[in-house]
Protein backbone atom coordinates (compact mmCIF):
# COMPACT_ATOMS: atom_id res chain seq x y z
CA UNK A 1 0.00 0.00 0.00
CA UNK A 2 1.34 3.29 -0.72
CA UNK A 3 1.52 6.46 2.08
CA UNK A 4 -1.09 8.07 -0.49
CA UNK A 5 -3.39 5.31 -0.46
CA UNK A 6 -3.00 4.77 3.60
CA UNK A 7 -3.69 8.64 3.85
CA UNK A 8 -6.69 8.92 1.75
CA UNK A 9 -7.86 5.58 4.31
CA UNK A 10 -6.52 7.18 7.29
CA UNK A 11 -8.74 10.29 6.50
CA UNK A 12 -11.41 8.89 6.43
CA UNK A 13 -11.77 7.36 9.49
CA UNK A 14 -13.16 8.78 12.69
CA UNK A 15 -10.69 9.72 15.60
CA UNK A 16 -11.29 6.84 17.86
CA UNK A 17 -10.96 4.37 14.53
CA UNK A 18 -7.23 5.93 14.49
CA UNK A 19 -6.70 5.37 18.03
CA UNK A 20 -7.78 2.01 18.00
CA UNK A 21 -5.42 0.91 14.89
CA UNK A 22 -2.78 2.59 17.04
CA UNK A 23 -3.47 0.44 20.06
CA UNK A 24 -3.57 -2.59 17.49
CA UNK A 25 -0.26 -1.23 16.09
CA UNK A 26 1.18 -1.34 19.32
CA UNK A 27 0.73 -4.77 20.25
CA UNK A 28 0.98 -6.50 16.58
CA UNK A 29 4.55 -5.69 16.59
CA UNK A 30 7.77 -4.92 18.58
CA UNK A 31 9.36 -2.49 16.17
CA UNK A 32 6.41 -0.37 16.13
CA UNK A 33 5.66 -0.64 19.72
CA UNK A 34 9.02 0.65 20.03
CA UNK A 35 9.20 3.32 17.75
CA UNK A 36 5.94 4.57 19.58
CA UNK A 37 7.25 4.63 22.65
CA UNK A 38 9.95 6.72 21.67
CA UNK A 39 7.82 8.91 19.90
CA UNK A 40 6.15 9.46 22.42
CA UNK A 41 9.00 10.02 25.39
CA UNK A 42 12.09 10.21 23.58
CA UNK A 43 15.07 9.69 25.79
CA UNK A 44 18.10 9.43 23.37
CA UNK A 45 20.28 8.26 25.86
CA UNK A 46 18.21 5.25 27.93
CA UNK A 47 17.87 3.83 23.88
CA UNK A 48 21.36 4.46 23.43
CA UNK A 49 22.73 2.81 26.00
CA UNK A 50 20.21 -0.33 25.46
CA UNK A 51 21.71 -0.63 22.05
CA UNK A 52 25.17 0.00 22.94
CA UNK A 53 25.12 -2.99 25.57
CA UNK A 54 22.91 -5.06 22.51
CA UNK A 55 26.62 -4.46 20.25
CA UNK A 56 28.60 -4.51 22.88
CA UNK A 57 27.04 -8.29 23.43
CA UNK A 58 28.18 -9.24 20.25
CA UNK A 59 31.84 -8.79 20.44
CA UNK A 60 32.29 -9.47 24.33
CA UNK A 61 30.28 -12.28 26.16
CA UNK A 62 30.76 -13.10 30.06
CA UNK A 63 33.24 -11.37 32.24
CA UNK A 64 34.24 -9.87 29.13
CA UNK A 65 35.33 -12.57 27.22
CA UNK A 66 35.94 -12.64 23.75
CA UNK A 67 32.97 -13.91 21.54
CA UNK A 68 32.67 -14.19 16.97
CA UNK A 69 30.45 -10.92 16.53
CA UNK A 70 27.70 -10.62 14.37
CA UNK A 71 28.46 -7.95 12.12
CA UNK A 72 24.89 -8.62 10.53
CA UNK A 73 23.28 -8.18 14.18
CA UNK A 74 25.15 -4.80 14.79
CA UNK A 75 24.15 -3.43 11.31
CA UNK A 76 20.68 -4.55 12.52
CA UNK A 77 20.89 -2.49 15.93
CA UNK A 78 22.33 0.50 14.06
CA UNK A 79 19.16 0.33 11.20
CA UNK A 80 16.36 -0.29 13.88
CA UNK A 81 18.50 2.72 16.13
CA UNK A 82 17.92 4.80 13.17
CA UNK A 83 14.47 4.20 12.79
CA UNK A 84 13.87 5.95 15.70
CA UNK A 85 14.77 9.05 14.16
CA UNK A 86 17.24 10.18 17.53
CA UNK A 87 19.56 13.41 17.12
CA UNK A 88 22.30 13.12 14.87
CA UNK A 89 24.57 13.14 17.46
CA UNK A 90 23.18 9.67 19.41
CA UNK A 91 23.55 7.97 15.77
CA UNK A 92 26.98 9.04 15.33
CA UNK A 93 27.77 7.84 18.88
CA UNK A 94 26.15 4.38 18.57
CA UNK A 95 27.94 3.83 14.69
CA UNK A 96 31.54 4.99 16.23
CA UNK A 97 31.10 2.80 19.27
CA UNK A 98 29.77 -0.15 17.16
CA UNK A 99 33.75 0.29 15.26
CA UNK A 100 35.52 0.90 18.94
CA UNK A 101 33.68 -2.09 20.23
CA UNK A 102 35.86 -4.28 17.13
CA UNK A 103 39.02 -2.22 17.77
CA UNK A 104 38.91 -2.93 21.86
CA UNK A 105 38.29 -6.76 20.75
CA UNK A 106 41.49 -7.26 18.34
CA UNK A 107 43.50 -4.48 20.61
CA UNK A 108 42.77 -6.89 23.62
CA UNK A 109 42.86 -10.37 22.32
CA UNK A 110 45.02 -10.25 19.02
CA UNK A 111 44.66 -10.64 15.39
CA UNK A 112 41.66 -11.38 13.59
CA UNK A 113 40.78 -12.58 10.20
CA UNK A 114 40.55 -10.06 7.17
CA UNK A 115 36.94 -10.21 6.74
CA UNK A 116 36.95 -8.96 10.39
CA UNK A 117 38.94 -6.00 9.67
CA UNK A 118 36.76 -5.39 6.36
CA UNK A 119 33.74 -5.31 8.01
CA UNK A 120 34.99 -2.72 10.46
CA UNK A 121 36.80 -0.47 7.78
CA UNK A 122 33.34 -0.60 5.71
CA UNK A 123 31.35 0.49 8.48
CA UNK A 124 33.99 3.12 9.81
CA UNK A 125 33.48 4.30 6.60
CA UNK A 126 30.03 4.63 7.15
CA UNK A 127 30.57 6.41 10.74
CA UNK A 128 32.51 8.76 9.31
CA UNK A 129 30.99 9.98 6.76
CA UNK A 130 27.82 9.86 8.19
CA UNK A 131 29.87 12.49 11.05
CA UNK A 132 31.12 14.68 8.64
CA UNK A 133 27.65 14.79 6.74
CA UNK A 134 25.96 16.08 9.64
CA UNK A 135 28.80 18.63 11.02
CA UNK A 136 30.03 16.42 13.62
CA UNK A 137 34.21 15.76 13.16
CA UNK A 138 34.82 18.22 15.70
CA UNK A 139 33.22 16.46 18.39
CA UNK A 140 34.34 13.08 17.16
CA UNK A 141 37.63 13.41 15.66
CA UNK A 142 39.52 13.35 18.89
CA UNK A 143 37.71 10.47 19.63
CA UNK A 144 38.16 8.57 16.65
CA UNK A 145 41.97 9.12 16.77
CA UNK A 146 42.24 7.53 19.93
CA UNK A 147 40.69 4.26 18.45
CA UNK A 148 43.01 4.06 15.36
CA UNK A 149 45.94 4.82 18.00
CA UNK A 150 44.28 1.81 19.98
CA UNK A 151 44.65 -0.45 16.77
CA UNK A 152 48.02 0.66 15.58
CA UNK A 153 49.84 -2.68 16.67
CA UNK A 154 46.94 -5.08 14.64
CA UNK A 155 47.82 -6.59 10.96
CA UNK A 156 46.51 -6.68 7.46
CA UNK A 157 46.95 -2.79 7.65
CA UNK A 158 44.25 -2.43 9.29
CA UNK A 159 45.25 0.62 11.00
CA UNK A 160 46.43 2.61 7.75
CA UNK A 161 42.79 1.79 6.08
CA UNK A 162 41.28 3.61 9.50
CA UNK A 163 43.61 6.23 9.12
CA UNK A 164 42.70 6.67 5.60
CA UNK A 165 39.47 6.81 6.01
CA UNK A 166 39.65 9.44 8.44
CA UNK A 167 42.27 11.68 6.71
CA UNK A 168 39.36 11.91 3.64
CA UNK A 169 37.02 13.49 5.69
CA UNK A 170 39.28 15.28 8.62
CA UNK A 171 38.91 18.75 8.84
CA UNK A 172 42.58 19.21 10.42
Amino acid sequence: MSKAKLKKYMSALSKEQVVDIMFQLYDASKEANAWLEFYMEPNSDAELEKYKKAIRNQFFGRNDWPKDPSFRECNKLITSFKKLVPAPHAIADLMLYYVEQGCSLTAQFGDYDNPFYTALENNFNKAVKFISSNGLMPEYSPRMKKMIKSVECCGYGFPDTLWDIYYEYAED
